[in-house]
Order: structure tokens, then sequence, then C-alpha cells
């Protein structure tokens, strides 16, 4: 540990920029100049500089690469489908969430499309909030709604809410795959004027 402090001074701007003006002082005392006092000129210029040095910059914080994010989500994805399974669902809602969930696994499949969305953190959120929150929070509301319309009869089915939820989900997860297919096709023509332009 001791020898990491040392190695980190230096490396730091204080012993740069007072080696830099010990140097100075080293140049002023073979001209001459410095004369016989040239030890405390050379230490003086030394710590002037250590003093005058601009603060060290905090390194920036690590954050998780998107990757191991997307990783994270396929693997609450694979829950969520556990979660799914056993649940009953009527036919209208049941078709609309096998879109989704669709959708949903091929925005995770590993490949070109994972590597696009990785490079969209806005699109990691809306997958990953899709799948940990919204998907499992509409089921579970039908599924408790469900048991009380049961109980009280002529009101409006709580399928109907499902269905269209579902619908709205996969209408973003829509956006979200139009959005990087159409990033995608920026990207490789950006490329192909770069060749274009290096060939002038």
């Amino acid at each position: 540990m001791a020898t990491s402090k040392v190695l980190g001074y230096l490396e730091s701007r204080k012993n740069l920029t007072g080696g830099a003006l010990g140097l100075v002082g080293l140049v002023l005392t073979f001209t001459g100049v410095a004369g016989p006092y040239w030890p405390v000129v050379v230490a003086g210029l030394y710590g002037a500089g250590a003093l005058i040095a601009p603060p060290e910059r905090p390194a920036p914080p690590a954050f998780p690469d998107p990757s191991a994010q997307l990783d994270a989500v396929r693997e609450d994805f694979g829950k969520l489908g556990g979660y799914l399974t056993g649940v009953d669902l009527p036919p209208g809602p049941a078709a609309r969430l096998t879109e989704l969930t669709d959708l949903l696994a091929a925005l995770l499949e590993p490949g070109w499309v994972a590597a696009a969305l990785a490079r969209d953190p806005e699109g990691v959120h809306a997958l990953s909030r899709a799948v940990r929150q919204d998907v499992p929070e509409a089921v579970d509301a039908f599924v408790r709604t469900r048991w009380w319309t049961r109980l009280t009869p002529g009101t409006e089915p709580p399928e109907v809410h499902l269905e269209r939820q579902l619908s709205l989900l996969r209408e973003e997860a829509e956006r979200l795959a139009s959005a990087l297919r159409e990033a995608e096709a920026r990207r490789q023509e950006t490329h192909t004027r770069y060749l274009e332009d290096r060939q002038q």
C-alpha cells in the first residue's frame, strides 16, 4: 500500500511540476546564476512547483458496462417467462402477450441487435423497465382484478385493460426496435461516407 502511494506521488502533477522547476534550478546552477546556494535554489524551485501545481483530477466513476446490464435484463426476462407460464390468460390478452414477449426476446437476443442496444442507454432502460416492471405489473393487476370482478358482475372485464396495456407496451418495443434499426442504418451510411472520403 505504501508502494502504491509512493508511485502515485511520483506520477502526480505536484511531483512533475516540481521536477520541471527543479530542472530549471539545475540549469541556473550550471550557468552560474545560482552560485554556491544551488541546493537551496533547486529545492526551493521544486517546492514552489509542487505548491503551484494544479490539483489532481479525481478519477471518473466506473459505471457498469451496458452489455453487462443487458445480461442482467436477459436473466430477469427468463424469470418473467417462468412467472408468465403460470398465469392463465384469456385468448386475446394471451395473444398480445405472446407478441410482446417474442419482440422483447428478439431485442434481447445476443448479436447485432443487442450490440446496437448496448450503445443506447435509454433503450436499455426502456427494455429493462418493460421486463422488470411494466409487464409483470400489468399481468399481476389483471390477476388481482379478475378475482374481484367475479364478485361484482357487470363491470368492465379486466382483460380489456390488460389487452390494451400489452398492446401499448408492444408499440413501445416496436418503436425501440425501429429506432435501433434507423441508428444502425445511419451508422452504416456514416461508415460508407468515411470510406468514400478516404479514397479522395
